[in-house]
């Protein structure tokens, strides 16, 4: 990266440079979306299994999860890291910063790759596979998990191009993965006949050649920040300050398996493996629009950490607002498409008619909070990029497990199948009320001290020095 990259960050006006950096990001975790959305497209024209195999691949998603829980708490707290450290001038420790991402990112990835294999059979058993799902569930999983240390590293180096000043890198090696993964998931399935295996290998086989590209742009030795040796010897306290700001991506993701098993539970005791098929499309067509949040607010990350860093605090505000405004406007979008013309996007995954009605009403009950999801989740990230770990942290656990698990125990068994969806959008309702109220009260109450990340410092030296003032 080169250092006008970052210094752009603290001069340039705020609606121009959330333009530049959040554009990348959007396309980049659309085509992430889509390129989720694919497999199950074509996996769900299976002929005459397409809609177990679809039942299978949704048992998958908490185990992935899972592991990417952990893949998230290094990627996202270390890029956050490092963005705070290049609005602070501190380049050597953002260079160790990115060192430790990559040694992090490969312990990890082998370590679980190894551990799912090892116990592959109780973990999709455990997270709701039925008789008539396991096996699709199993050869797809088996392969992913051959491959998670490719998916680790992958991840972790995106990240990284986008907070040291490479969001269009990163928003092109994603499109890679999109385009590779469309050309190959047919050829796998339906030419050489390998069904959702042939999936798992274009997923694997896509995110290689991503990773390859991007490991070769951030050996860029005219980059201020660049992979070379003796950066990568793990340092005691950027690990703890990598976790520290990641525990709440971790937390997110942790809490995302447990609320999986309990909605697989009360799918399958209501609806059984054809209402687990449906839920897995709910996902995909709705989490395209939280995929493009998530895109405005990677954008929001850097801008909101150098300037935090710098302290600069007018522009750190200044984007906040915008951020909310554009994640808004996205989930109002979503909120449209999804109840007044559910059985468009429905039709690309199934042509199954209990499958579809099952899948329509569904999606109609879920998105009926989205218009404020977008401001939940933007607020949640914020107090992640300025490295407010705690307050994240609780959005975060707090949607999941204090809103949510509790309507999962006791809503199905009074509205069925329903009864899940409900519980899906009450919790929204519920999270972006508290995101409201804590955002609230960070912007008044004068006491309230902000963090300053300190390389040398203790995990919970992390948060609470010098507040962003209003």
């Amino acid at each position: 990266m080169q250092q006008n990259n970052t210094k752009e960050l603290g001069t340039a006006p705020i609606g121009s440079l959330l333009t530049k950096y959040a554009i990348p990001a959007v396309v980049a975790m659309t085509a992430s979306s889509l390129y989720n959305m694919v497999d199950r497209i074509f996996i769900g024209h299976i002929p005459e299994v397409g809609t177990l195999s679809l039942g299978g691949l949704a048992v998958t998603f908490p185990v992935m999860n899972l592991s990417a829980a952990f893949g998230a708490m290094v990627g996202v707290g270390a890029s956050t890291l490092m963005s705070i450290k290049l609005g602070q001038k501190d380049y050597k420790s953002a260079e160790r910063t990115l060192g430790n991402l990559v040694t992090l990112n490969v312990i990890l990835g082998i370590v679980l790759g190894i551990v799912g294999i090892i116990f592959i059979h109780p973990l999709l058993t455990f997270f709701g596979a039925s008789e008539q799902t396991y096996q699709y569930a199993h050869e797809y999983m088996f392969i992913i998990l051959l491959g998670n240390v490719i998916t680790h590293l992958y991840l972790g180096f995106n990240a990284a191009l986008r907070s040291t000043g490479h969001p269009h890198v990163a928003m092109m090696a994603t499109i890679t993965t999109v385009v590779i993964n469309s050309v190959l998931d047919p050829l796998f399935i339906f030419v050489f006949g390998l069904g959702i295996r042939g999936a798992a290998i274009a997923t694997v086989i896509a995110q290689l050649v991503a990773l390859i590209f991007v490991a070769y742009k951030l050996s860029n030795k005219n980059d201020l920040l660049h992979l070379h040796s003796g950066i990568y010897g793990l340092k005691k306290s950027i690990v703890k300050n990598i976790f520290g700001i990641g525990l709440s991506p971790f937390c997110m993701q942790l809490c995302a398996c447990l609320v999986v098993i309990l909605i697989n539970k009360g799918l399958t005791t209501h609806g059984g493996d054809v209402a687990i098929a449906a839920y897995g499309i709910v996902n995909s067509i709705t989490f395209l629009f939280v995929m493009v949040v998530l895109g405005v607010c990677q954008g929001m990350q850097p801008i909101a950490g150098f300037n935090y860093g710098a302290q600069q605090f007018d522009r750190v505000n200044e984007v906040l607002k915008r951020a909310i405004m554009l994640a808004t406007i996205i989930m109002c979008c979503s909120f449209t498409l999804c109840e007044f013309f559910p059985h468009y996007p429905v039709k690309l995954f199934t042509d199954d008619p209990q499958l579809t009605d099952l899948t329509v009403s569904g999606m109609r009950l879920i998105v009926s909070m989205s218009p404020i999801v977008g401001f939940q989740i933007v607020t949640g990230n914020f107090f992640q990029s300025i490295g407010m770990a705690k307050k994240s942290i609780f959005l975060s656990v707090s949607r999941q497990l204090v809103f949510l698990v509790p309507f999962l125990l006791v809503f199905p068994s009074i509205w069925g199948t329903n009864g899940v969806w409900i519980s899906i959008a009450a919790s929204d309702a519920l999270s972006a009320i508290t995101a409201a109220v804590m955002l609230f009260m960070f912007y008044h109450n004068k006491s309230q001290k902000a963090p300053r990340i300190r390389m040398k410092s203790s995990l919970h030296r992390v948060f609470f020095h010098n507040r962003v003032t209003p």
